[in-house]
């Protein structure tokens, strides 16, 4: 994987600047709540909220877990590539998709703690230009302010809320950055921020970020081609954001399994008063 991801950024790099760069991504209305889809996501899912669930395309859907009325605090998960209706969960190995994580997560941060899994933007399919550039992960930027905006204007005004952004949805999470009503933003196994420093997010939230050793993203370069590349890895040194301790992180997708050191960390900042130190 981490060869793959190595070579096909090279190909890249020489087909984008050969070629004209793709128009940018509609960012796309808040997740309609069709009936039949929601009843399908709950019966796979479990004993789950369902706030939106769209089978349109790949399909988009928002989820939670715990009850948003009452929550102290809330965690909003954006997951990255290969995430879509028919891939939020897989039974036989929950921590190889993003639902997984998001109940290893509220499991960590107990009942005052209110998770969403947040796949309201169209993610990247594969390892392709998509994936490698940033017109997804701005429309998505744009949605997922949108959709803490409406948070706090809810039952959750009150909430310490928290985005998690993991690996394209750290991108993500980094460009909305600046406009997010969130204490914490919390960047893991990102390909990079697209910004080079904490300073250039230009928020108020506090930023978090951890990369593990074993993690193949490790090997995607720090650098920008016009609007290829994410940059600078907000892990690194000199970035700027606070460090989540990555020990017991196994590859790409380990970075909310059970026992690991960021999960502890990251239920600790998503449930800290606000204000207060995570």
């Amino acid at each position: 994987m981490r060869n793959r991801w190595t070579a096909s950024f090279l190909l890249l790099s020489v087909l984008w600047t050969a070629s004209a760069q793709p128009s940018e991504a509609a960012v796309p209305p808040p997740v309609r709540l069709d009936a039949a889809c929601a009843a399908d996501l709950a019966a796979r899912l479990g004993p789950v909220g369902v706030l939106g669930c769209d089978p349109a395309g790949r399909g988009l859907a928002v989820v939670v877990l715990g009850d948003l009325a009452t929550a102290r605090s809330v965690a909003v998960l954006v997951p990255g590539s290969d995430t879509d209706l028919a891939r939020l969960h897989d039974p036989a190995s929950p921590q190889r998709r993003p639902f997984g994580w998001a109940r290893a997560l509220a499991d960590a941060g107990g009942p005052g703690l209110a998770v969403v899994l947040w796949v309201g933007y169209v993610t990247p399919d594969g390892l392709g230009v998509d994936a490698a550039s940033g017109r997804l992960a701005r429309a998505g930027a744009t949605a997922l302010v949108r959709f803490v905006d409406d948070l706090r204007a809810g039952p959750s005004a009150a909430a310490h809320v928290t985005v998690v952004g993991h690996s394209y949805g750290a991108v993500v999470a980094a460009l909305a950055a600046p406009d997010l009503a969130a204490e914490d933003v919390v960047l893991v196994g990102s390909p990079g921020a697209r910004a080079g420093s904490v300073a250039d997010l230009d928020t108020r939230a506090r930023v978090w970020a951890g990369r593990a050793d074993a993690d193949w993203i490790g090997r995607v370069p720090g650098v920008r081609i016009g609007d290829l590349g994410h940059g600078r890895d907000p892990a690194g040194p000199g970035f700027g954001a606070r460090p989540l301790p990555v020990d017991g992180v196994r590859g790409h997708d380990g970075y909310l399994a059970p026992g690991t050191a960021s999960l502890d960390a990251i239920a600790r900042i998503a449930t800290a008063p606000a204000g207060g130190a995570a």
